[in-house]
């Protein structure tokens, strides 16, 4: 059993007027949905059960996968549809619906990449680690800062210095060189323990990067670097859609 979390109840608002009517994650992408194309990923790696997270047009992704039989796999839906949680929130409630103790691979709907998804779920240690996060080189405005362990210390915008840490002196040892930012790809790890620190967010509606980088003094999140060769894009916008296209071929 490999326990996964498949986020899909975005917005989005960046693939309008596509949005208008129906879910991103029914968009199509090379004649399939957005939807269908992460699942037959999540299932030829070996993964199951899946939760995946509903909002905007609920009943009609609900209905797309009683309509294709669960694509044959054992998926459990948690459904937003009173109040879009975030990804934090949202990852929080499917952890609950899972319950299996075993760590959790979470991905985005609108994330395509050839990146071998059982190598990384198996690449974590509980031991070692709370979270683990697949990371790039890849030039961003935003960015998540490691230590020379891969160790998550916090985040920063590139363009206009912004910071999110409690890592004590992180804008010092950022500006001295001591933090290493990469892009995070949408992918991560979380282990077994991570759901009773969820648990103490107050709030219902949280993002799970500032969870992590508000956590980053107590808690160890490490980076995974993307292996080289790696195609990747975010799909959540229009001019992405054919790239998309050409990464999910690979799949």
């Amino acid at each position: 059993m490999k326990p996964a979390i498949l986020l899909a109840a975005g917005l989005g608002t960046r693939l309008a007027p596509l949005t208008d009517s129906l879910p991103k994650a029914l968009v199509q992408v090379q004649g399939k949905t957005m939807l269908e194309w992460q699942l037959l990923k999540l299932r030829k790696n070996g993964f199951g059960p899946v939760v995946v997270n509903v909002h905007h047009f609920a009943d009609l992704i609900i209905d797309f996968l009683k309509a294709n039989n669960n694509f044959g796999m054992d998926i459990i839906v948690s459904d937003e549809s009173a109040e879009l949680l975030d990804t934090g929130g949202g990852i929080r409630r499917a952890l609950h619906l899972l319950d299996t103790g075993l760590p959790v691979l979470v991905c985005n709907v609108d994330v395509f990449s050839t990146a071998n998804l059982d190598a990384f779920y198996k690449a974590f240690d509980p031991v070692r680690s709370d979270a683990l996060l697949m990371v790039s080189l890849r030039k961003g405005s935003r960015a998540l800062c490691f230590d020379r362990n891969d160790v998550l210390a916090g985040w920063t915008n590139r363009v206009n210095g912004d910071i999110r840490s409690a890592v004590p002196e992180f804008r010092e040892n950022l500006v001295r060189g001591q933090y290493f930012p990469y892009s995070f790809q949408g992918y991560h790890v979380v282990g077994p323990g991570l759901l009773d620190e969820l648990d103490k967010v107050s709030e219902q509606k949280f993002g799970i990067t500032d969870f992590y980088t508000n956590t980053a003094a107590t808690m160890r999140y490490l980076a995974y670097r993307e292996p080289a060769g790696t195609f990747w894009v975010d799909a959540g916008k229009q001019k992405s859609l054919s790239l998309a296209a050409d990464i999910a071929a690979l799949y």
